[in-house]
C-alpha cells in the first residue's frame, strides 16, 4: 500500500513535469534545476532531523511528507522514480547494513569485539 502511493506520487509529478511553471510547484522546482530542487531535499532533510530531535512527532510527519515529495522531484529531474529506489532495496534484502555499506565505501565493517 506504501509502495503504491510512492509510485502514484512518481507519477503525479511525471505527470506535471510539461506543466506551465505559473500554474505548478512541480513545473517550477523542475525549471529551476537540478541543483534547486536538490537544495529543498537538503533544506526539507534538515526540518525533519530538526523536529525528530526535539521530539515533534507532528512535526516530523509534515516534514518527512515534504522530504519525500522533493526526493521525488528530484528522483524525476533524474529520469528515475521511487519503482529505481524500490528496486535498490530488494536488491539489498538480506544483506547485512554493514557489508553493505562497506561494499559502497571499501571500508571492511567492524568485527565482533572490535
Amino acid at each position: 500500500m506504501t509502495e503504491d502511493r510512492l509510485l502514484q506520487l512518481s507519477e503525479l509529478i511525471r505527470a506535471r513535469r510539461g506543466a506551465d511553471p505559473s500554474d505548478s510547484y512541480v513545473a517550477r522546482l523542475l525549471a529551476k534545476g537540478r541543483e534547486r530542487i536538490a537544495q529543498k531535499v537538503g533544506e526539507e532533510a534538515v526540518e525533519a532531523v530538526i523536529a525528530a530531535t526535539k521530539g515533534n512527532a507532528e512535526g516530523l510527519t509534515s516534514e518527512a511528507a515534504d522530504l519525500l515529495f522533493h526526493l521525488a522531484v528530484l528522483l524525476e529531474s533524474m529520469g528515475l522514480s521511487f519503482d529505481d529506489v524500490l528496486a535498490e532495496l530488494d536488491r539489498r534484502r538480506g544483506v547485512s547494513g554493514l557489508a553493505e555499506k562497506a561494499s559502497r565505501s571499501g571500508v571492511m565493517p567492524p568485527r565482533k569485539g572490535d
